[in-house]
């Protein structure tokens, strides 16, 4: 860790080289996340170029060195979700997750209704849901990535899940 605070310090001076080596050994996490939001290889490349250029332009604003990664996280879910946006695009379940369900016939119709209840949860639903199901964040990491108040993300988790249940719900009456 004192290395990377080193490096970020030097990067708050303007060191490119600094900010390359810390930027490196995050950088496989960050096209991960914006993976998940983006669904496609070249799209989630698109936003680690635009997060690398984004966190070097904003490197001074950094406060606290040791919450770099939660930082770099922060601006790659804000850069991903602002590529949805520009882009139309609908958020999709992580291809694994789709080959798991697929495996088993009977699953595909709730894989494709679970697929849909999540493309109509608003963008703070769906971050949370994604980071606390899918990367394992704790209610207190969340909170830190978000800039949100820890009950106000667990508040949105349970609504978002209570949602996500009554259409489910709904959809099965259906049926």
């Amino acid at each position: 860790m004192i290395f990377i605070i080193k490096h970020i310090k030097r990067a708050k001076k303007g060191d490119s080289d600094s900010f390359l080596i810390i930027f490196k050994k995050y950088e496989k996490y960050i096209y991960r996340m914006a993976f998940i939001y983006l669904k496609d290889e070249y799209d989630a490349l698109d936003v680690v170029q635009e997060v690398a250029y984004q966190s070097f332009k904003k490197i001074h604003t950094l406060k606290r060195p040791e919450y770099f990664k939660t930082w770099m996280i922060k601006i790659t879910i804000n850069c991903s979700i602002d590529f949805i946006k520009m882009n139309k695009r609908v958020l999709e379940l992580n291809q694994e997750y789709t080959k798991n369900v697929n495996a088993m016939t009977e699953d595909l119709s709730l894989n494709l209704m679970l697929k849909s209840l999540i493309d109509d949860l608003n963008e703070n639903e769906k971050s949370v849901l994604l980071l606390k199901f899918y990367l394992d964040y704790t209610f207190k990491e969340i909170s830190e990535i978000l800039q949100i108040p820890l009950g106000t993300a667990k508040s949105i988790l349970y609504r978002a899940l209570n949602k996500l249940k009554k259409e489910y719900l709904k959809g099965e009456h259906k049926t």
